[in-house]
């Protein structure tokens, strides 16, 4: 297991997006090749230290902390959607002059790196991809059903009623926030788990810690991508693809299930004794595979 980085950590920096101030950390190496390290759902931007330390002589490496997560800005009076965290990666890409660039993302943001890299597929060098693709398709091969429009904005307005009175999780001390962290994922090492906590969590005003994650971002809008959009712009990536799937992950097998398909070159490597965050649980399988497919 690669250490936590004995090297200068990252410096901290924020750019805006849609009136938001969203905030990055660049591990310096500018005139490196660009990539771009892109976390998942209720995670943050320190969640790659382990992979940006071993890749930094290599490359210029920025992680974003996507809005409503890390020390991003939470969004107020509406709905986190996944095309949002996309214009904001295509902004920081454009902020930044970072194009052609590469692209690691992981889970939520895997999600985005696919849909940026269909959209602009000109700008993206090489994509990894650890379980962005989203759920299994129906086993008949037929396009997922959709509810009535009615149903699914009556249903997203009672969500925001709920949440509207949910309280903030708090935990009495780190040690107590650490400890959920590990039982959210039993294959982390005790260091990797601390590290995560510390960076993924802030005191409160009472001397309890909280998660950085803002609770509205499990809110899904009721007008989104369908199957067949999505799958669209899969088709429309022309870079390089590396993907990756841990065995023991809730994603079904995208080459059994008959989604790499869409891709135009794309390559998966299925992880045996890894769940869904395979960059944690076989960090050196995932950097061996990584640095083969970004050499190559």
């Amino acid at each position: 297991m690669t250490p936590p980085p004995s090297m200068p950590g990252p410096e901290s920096h924020s750019y805006y997006s849609q009136r938001l101030r969203l905030h990055y950390v660049d591990w310096g190496n500018r005139d490196a090749p660009p990539l771009l390290l892109i976390h998942g759902g209720r995670d943050h931007c320190r969640n790659w230290d382990w992979v940006a330390n071993e890749l930094r002589e290599q490359y210029h490496i920025i992680a974003p902390d996507l809005r409503g997560h890390g020390d991003s800005q939470w969004l107020i009076g509406g709905t986190y959607t996944l095309l949002d965290y996309v214009y904001d990666i295509a902004q920081l890409i454009e902020q930044m002059h970072l194009s052609p660039v590469t692209i690691i993302g992981h889970s939520l943001g895997g999600a985005v790196s696919l849909n940026y890299a269909g959209l602009c597929p000109g700008n993206v060098a090489k994509l990894v991809v650890i379980e962005g693709m989203g759920g299994r398709p129906t086993k008949d091969g037929k396009p997922r059903v959709v509810k009535p429009i009615e149903e699914r904005v009556h249903g997203w307005v009672n969500i925001l009623r709920r949440f509207s009175g949910r309280e903030v999780r708090k935990y009495v001390s780190i040690e107590e926030a650490f400890n959920r962290m590990q039982e959210a994922n039993p294959h982390l090492t005790p260091e990797q788990a601390r590290h995560l906590t510390v960076h993924g969590a802030n005191q409160n005003e009472d001397g309890t810690y909280s998660w950085k994650f803002d609770n509205y971002i499990r809110v899904d809008l009721p007008l989104r991508e369908t199957d067949e959009e999505r799958e669209r712009l899969w088709s429309r990536i022309s870079c390089p693809t590396l993907l990756f799937r841990g065995e023991e992950s809730w994603a079904s097998d995208p080459q059994l299930d008959g989604r790499m398909s869409h891709f135009q070159d794309a390559k998966l490597v299925n992880v045996a004794d890894a769940g869904h965050w395979v960059q944690h649980d076989q960090l050196d399988l995932f950097l061996r595979e990584t640095q083969a497919f970004l050499g190559s």
